[in-house]
């Protein structure tokens, strides 16, 4: 056990998770994704790449209520011959220090507690910062719910880009050990417009933060 907490009425942990635990996580993960409206904010692991990272490429960890698997957390090591590379996306000198935020879910029952913040919390205390330089992850444009949870714990928008089979996806990231400053150039751009944003991330600006106006969602970009 690695934490304790509550949420609401209930009394919940957190423990590394092993492959012993695979087929619960395989149950929750079908639980999450049955109940997705858009289900296309979630891409599912297979067995074989839930077992890559509970083997000893990087770290899952996983809440409990009842000792009933309710959320899970993953972070992954990448190869760093990845052809689709995050750290290309965002100039990362040593592919090998790069560390991804992988898949994270949680039951339908417990979501409102802030328990995604949370484990993001618990899971980078977890490893050994001092390997890595650079994390990263992808989220699809309209995925409000894990851009926010990205921004918040300070990573950036790097890149608006196809990836894996033509997906589009924002490529996130905060480097581990420089802090990041911008200047007072900024602008606010319609996530639906793909090619302003991709022409901003390329003139050098960062995505920093969303907001909605309207009925459209904004993106702001600093530099």
């Amino acid at each position: 056990m690695i934490y304790q907490g509550n949420l609401g009425e209930y009394d919940f942990y957190v423990e590394r998770l092993g492959s012993e635990q695979l087929a619960q996580i395989k149950v929750l993960q079908q639980i999450v994704y049955d109940t997705l409206e858009d289900k296309t904010i979630l891409q599912p692991l297979s067995e074989e790449e839930l077992l890559y990272i509970l083997n000893g490429h990087g770290i899952m960890i996983g809440a409990f209520v009842n000792e009933q698997l309710i959320a899970i957390r993953a972070l992954l090591e990448p190869n760093p011959k990845e052809e689709e590379h995050l750290g290309l996306d965002v100039g990362a000198d040593d592919l090998a220090r790069v560390l991804y935020q992988e898949i994270s879910f949680i039951h339908p029952q417990f979501r409102g507690y802030g328990l995604q913040q949370t484990l993001a919390t618990i899971i980078m205390k977890q490893i050994n910062i001092a390997q890595y330089d650079w994390v990263c992850a992808t989220v699809k444009p309209y995925n409000i719910a894990s851009l926010k949870d990205k921004l918040i714990q300070n990573m950036h928008i790097y890149a608006l880009k196809y990836k894996y089979g033509g997906k589009l996806r924002y490529v996130v990231a905060k480097p581990l050990h420089k802090e990041v400053v911008f200047g007072n150039d900024e602008l606010a751009i319609a996530m639906g417009d793909t090619e302003a944003q991709q022409q901003a991330l390329r003139d050098g600006y960062r995505g920093v933060a969303i907001e909605k106006q309207g009925e459209e969602w904004f993106v702001h970009f600093s530099r």
